[in-house]
């Protein structure tokens, strides 16, 4: 059964719906959604992508090719994008692409997947007994031996004293079917690092003024998942580095490990925001894209240069002597080709 049009009789919405609603209804999106998913499937996916849009203005920015191949890598997966069960998320990332041998600004929804969906994929792989994610709080910890990768806890009984404590270290486990357990802890100060070396969307000292109560410029920039729901990126990076080290992984789960943080293309192919394994938030090189492969795309000409956070990006890639060096050759501006170039060397 097909996917009825049924989106022509709702009610008058906002633009970027509207488009949105338009663009689920052309034949050529019609017949993928058909062939993937079809009947009350394929109703229920047009349905959330249109509310996904309609409540995130800036994913509503977004171009409309990369929010439906987010959504449908998600559904192929039987994930859902509900910010409530936390199994993947449609999130806006502004790129650069070259459009007609021209740098533009566009938006594009990256496919993010959450702790949950890791932990969903691996018990629907049949081969996992157990697996956990938590956070470790300030008198907890007695004993962990890395080896084993064991761990002895004096656990805190009472929820709300533990919700308040302060939080000291990370610990994921697993044990398969066949009884081979696993376990890994990070103590707090490795995971900060962690985050701060390799998200160029995180920065230590500022997260630690924040923490602190601190209020400062631009707060706009400190809006990543590190910043504003540390713990669950953290539980997400123990429980990749976890599984990909010592885990069985299905086809699903290889397939969600190697497109999680990436913008999808229409071949189904990866472009990575993320270009290393384990990694937070490390753009890739951009695609070259035709303004007649991506109509969606942003036209207006933009600037030649890196912007004040690509800078910033840069600085922490290639360290602060090099980027002081490079800036004052450069007249204290860097090409987006130079850009590119540091960032993915």
């Amino acid at each position: 059964m097909s996917v009825q049009n049924s989106l022509t009789t709702k009610p008058k919405q906002d633009v970027e719906t509207i488009q949105m609603s338009a663009f689920l209804t052309q034949d050529a999106i019609r017949n993928r959604i058909d062939k993937m998913i079809g009947g009350k499937d394929g109703n229920r996916f047009i349905s959330s992508i249109v509310s996904a849009v309609s409540t995130n203005p800036k994913l509503a920015e977004c171009t409309n090719t990369t929010i439906f191949n987010a959504a449908l890598l998600g559904e192929s997966l039987r994930l859902s994008p509900s910010p409530q069960l936390g199994h993947f998320y449609l999130v806006p990332f502004d790129n650069k692409r070259q459009i007609n041998g021209q740098w533009k600004k566009i938006k594009e929804a990256q496919f993010i997947l959450g702790y949950k969906g890791y932990i969903q994929l691996a018990i629907r792989s049949g081969q996992y007994r157990k697996i956990n994610v938590i956070a470790v709080k300030e008198t907890e910890l007695k004993k962990y031996d890395r080896l084993e990768g064991e761990i002895e806890l004096t656990p805190i009984v009472n929820e709300i004293d533990w919700e308040n404590a302060k939080t000291i270290g990370y610990y994921a486990m697993f044990e398969l079917s066949n009884g081979f357990r696993k376990g890994l802890y990070w103590p707090i100060e490795k995971m900060e690092a962690h985050a701060d070396k390799y998200s160029t969307a995180f920065n230590l000292e500022a997260y630690k003024k924040l923490q602190a109560g601190e209020t400062l410029a631009d707060m706009w920039k400190y809006s990543s998942f590190w910043y504003t729901d540390f713990d669950g990126q953290a539980y997400k990076t123990m429980i990749r580095q976890l599984i990909s080290k010592w885990g069985i992984m299905s086809i699903d789960l290889q397939n969600a490990m190697d497109k999680d943080m990436a913008v999808i293309d229409d071949a189904g192919k990866a472009q990575y925001v993320d270009n290393q394994p384990n990694v937070i938030d490390i753009p890739s090189a951009p695609a070259q894209i035709t303004a007649e492969d991506d109509p969606f795309a942003d036209k207006t000409p933009q600037s030649d240069f890196a912007s004040e956070i690509e800078l910033e990006a840069l600085e922490k890639k290639i360290g602060k002597e090099a980027f002081l060096k490079l800036l004052k050759e450069n007249n204290n501006q860097v090409s987006l080709n130079t850009y590119y170039d540091l960032m993915n060397s």
